[in-house]
């Protein structure tokens, strides 16, 4: 009934130019009836400001999105009709976790004009996904229409190209260059001085998983060889296993405590609906992510901590402002043993990787411009154990990483990153807002060195973002989510 009341609004340009040539009419009426709704929904999303900037989108096929990873994956998806269709299939639930928050924070007039007949927003996003699956069936049997597929899934990169063309980029990189060696230079010292005993002198809070995991690694592996047995060669897990995984990797903080701004909590919209960090119980943020290595598909789960604040030290302070964070990376093998860990803050800066004994660094090319800064290296894991981040008051750098099997502390929770994207609104508690903007930034999260590092090519560089849009190098081009970014910098050691 939906569907046939959206048929009046056929006319609206929703960019899908399906082939509907020799369809019955009724599937005529229906795909033309979505592709309006599309139009429709898109229209409203961008006049209202809510749209989701975690994957990116295919123009010409509003029903899918893509992220560097699947991205990655079009050559695995031409192999065969089974590996294309779960590819096609990714790209689709891409597109309905982002309707889903966008759909959640539309304000309630969109709603009912969307869907006048039922203005519920469960049954609009039911309306979406049945739509969705509509174009599909369309464009899924038309080889030219998979081939544009094919073509379109790629992500644009986190650079603007045009700032560093107006800013000297082949010039005005050097200078940047010098400054990012003298902070490696800072921060191995760092790490040099954490591994003596008695270094610090500085009290510190402790966080500790809730989740005693007692895995054994090889239930791990017996996992993930199960859950990689598909076309595509993608690991899928259950919710049960995705929380199995988490809380058996999930890492101990240790934070010096200089002040509230070192406190790790939850985040909420304030009075103002800007993003706070409150009081109250401490949490992790996480996702599960993919990596190529080889013929490889690799695991990865990602913790993100969240402070209220990098303090400003003085009033010229430029890398102070609102809202801090750190983000871990745990990519693991198939046979359930860390690979290699690597963080950054959630403004995509100070990217450290951090190698178990299973991988070797490769040489960096020449002219690679920021490579793999790896200040400090792991042993294997052994049984039980769990690694370790020492964090700096006020900054929030890393400054040391262990192993430990044990011990004691203030116990966190672990939350889906995924709940920031329809966080409630405090005055409306109906209501939601993404903690992120349209453009993948978190509004209010300004750093002042934005006036001063344009010129590599960041828009807003130091300000907070949204996983799929973290540039981590001023010098050349990386992003924590490339699909090759592991296997293009460490050899894998069997053993």
């Amino acid at each position: 009934m939906v569907l046939a009341a959206l048929g009046g609004c056929a006319a609206v340009d929703s960019g899908w130019r399906g082939e509907l040539s020799g369809a019955p009419p009724a599937v005529q009426a229906s795909a033309r009836a979505c592709a309006a709704h599309f139009a429709a929904l898109d229209a409203w999303v961008a006049r209202t400001g809510v749209g989701d900037a975690e994957a990116h989108r295919l123009q010409g096929f509003p029903y899918l999105r893509v992220d560097r990873f699947h991205a990655g994956l079009r050559a695995a998806a031409r192999a065969d009709a089974q590996a294309r269709a779960q590819w096609l299939a990714r790209l689709q639930a891409l597109d309905q976790a982002a309707r889903r928050a966008e759909i959640a924070n539309l304000p309630d007039a969109a709603v009912r004009a969307l869907q006048p007949e039922n203005p519920d927003r469960a049954a609009l996003l039911e309306t979406t996904a049945r739509c969705a699956g509509v174009l599909r069936e369309q464009d899924a049997p038309v080889p030219a229409r998979v081939d544009a597929i094919h073509a379109r899934a790629q992500v644009p990169d986190a650079y603007a190209t045009w700032l560093r063309v107006a800013g000297f980029y082949s010039l005005t990189q050097w200078p940047f260059a010098r400054g990012i060696a003298q902070w490696h230079d800072e921060a191995r010292r760092d790490f040099q001085r954490g591994a003596t005993v008695g270094a610090y002198d500085v009290s510190t809070t402790r966080y500790v998983p809730a989740a005693k995991s007692a895995v054994r690694r090889a239930e791990i592996a017996a996992l993930l060889r199960r859950a990689g047995d598909n076309p595509l060669r993608v690991p899928q897990f259950s919710d049960d296993e995705q929380k199995l995984l988490l809380d058996a990797y999930a890492p101990v903080l240790e934070v010096e405590s200089g002040g509230d701004y070192d406190r790790i909590g939850t985040l909420r919209l304030n009075s103002d609906s800007g993003p706070a960090v409150v009081d109250g119980a401490s949490v992790l943020y996480h996702r599960i992510a993919y990596t190529r290595f080889g013929e490889r598909i690799l695991t990865q789960l990602i913790y993100t901590a969240w402070f209220p604040e990098r303090p400003l030290d003085h009033a010229l302070d430029v890398l102070g402002g609102h809202l801090d964070g750190v983000v871990l990376r745990v990519t693991l093998n198939d046979d359930g043993d860390p690979l290699l860990y690597d963080s950054i803050h959630p403004c995509g800066c100070y990217h450290m990787f951090f190698p178990t004994a299973r991988v070797e660094p490769l040489p960096a090319p020449e002219d690679a411009g920021e490579w793999a800064f790896a200040p400090a290296s792991l042993p294997a894991h052994g049984a039980g154990t769990r690694i370790v981040l020492r964090i700096a008051t006020r900054t929030h750098y890393i400054t040391q990483i262990a192993l430990e099997a044990g011990g004691g502390g203030r116990q966190y929770a672990l939350l889906p990153e995924s709940g920031l994207r329809t966080l409630p609104l405090p005055d409306q508690p109906r209501r939601s807002r993404s903690l992120y903007r349209p453009d993948g930034l978190v509004a209010g999260t300004a750093r002042g060195e934005r006036f001063f590092f344009w010129p590599m090519g960041i828009p807003s560089a130091g300000a907070m973002r949204q996983w799929g849009n973290h540039a981590t190098a001023f010098v050349g081009r990386r992003h924590f989510d490339d699909a090759d970014l592991i296997e293009k910098r460490f050899r894998l050691i069997d053993r």
